[in-house]
């Protein structure tokens, strides 16, 4: 019997994954990874590693969730060290749980490797903290896509009240119908919001808005983005430190080495 480690590789700049993180890639037989995940990194693999993408984007799935679940079974149980390599964090929204309980109900070895998460490394990038002493002292990771069993309505009605900052995944192509579901059930129109596409890598674009505007202003925004929704958002023409970076051509980070 293998192993198979459920590895975050962080939100797009490969400097961002963890050391744990790292070292799993270095010992594995088998890499299993998604779209976001920056191809960087399988240049620390093995040279004998299988490599197998299996990306998915929002209307196409290279391999469906059952078929990926079967691939990491099979491998566990041919003896392979098996690195199953999720774009942010595997445990949110990246279906790492899922692919927990199959592993565990079939007896294979599994950890966990927690990673940066896009919801709060986009928006660090883009100079907006989510929690601030004057601004918000609370926030909710929430995912743009309906959920199952859920009334659309309802779902956001809780959420327009709520948490005072709102970082939202997979929610640009329902951006109108959110904005519009806030302001009606309370938010106001003038509440602060940001796009950040493609957060920590030299792709990084940051539109901001307001609640009415937003769709506007961002109609060129594609995936993959983050929406913050909230005062916080105010601070970051005073703390956009990425793109100030990025206009001195600063972006000569260290390599991930091993």
């Amino acid at each position: 019997m293998g192993k198979v480690y459920l590895v975050g590789a962080g939100p797009g700049d490969p400097d961002l994954i963890t050391v744990k993180g790292l070292k799993t890639i270095q010992q594995s037989d088998v890499i299993i990874y998604d779209r976001l995940v920056n191809e960087e990194l399988m240049n620390h693999a093995p040279k004998n590693a299988r490599l197998v993408y299996c990306g998915k984007s929002p209307d196409y799935h290279v391999l469906k969730q059952e078929e990926i679940n079967n691939l990491l079974c099979k491998y566990a149980k041919d003896g392979c060290i098996v690195t199953r390599l999720k774009g942010g964090d595997p445990f949110i929204f990246g279906r790492g749980g899922e692919e927990a309980e199959v592993l565990a109900r079939n007896g294979i070895p599994f950890e966990v490797v927690p990673g940066i998460t896009a919801g709060s490394a986009a928006p660090a990038y883009a100079g907006i903290p989510l929690t601030h002493r004057n601004y918000s002292s609370s926030v909710a990771f929430v995912t743009g896509v309906k959920p199952k069993g859920y009334h659309a309505i309802d779902y956001w009605r809780h959420l327009a009240l709520g948490p005072e900052t709102l970082c939202i995944y997979m929610g640009v192509r329902n951006l109108p119908h959110i904005c519009e579901i806030l302001i009606n059930h309370g938010r106001s129109p003038l509440t602060p919001v940001a796009l950040v596409h493609c957060g920590t890598t030299e792709e990084q674009q940051t539109v901001t808005g307001t609640l009415e505007d937003i769709s506007q202003k961002a109609r060129g925004i594609s995936n993959p983005a983050m929406i913050v929704i909230g005062e916080v958002v105010r601070l970051r023409e005073e703390m956009k430190w990425f793109e100030e970076m990025a206009n001195h051509h600063e972006f000569q980070t260290p390599a991930v080495s091993g």
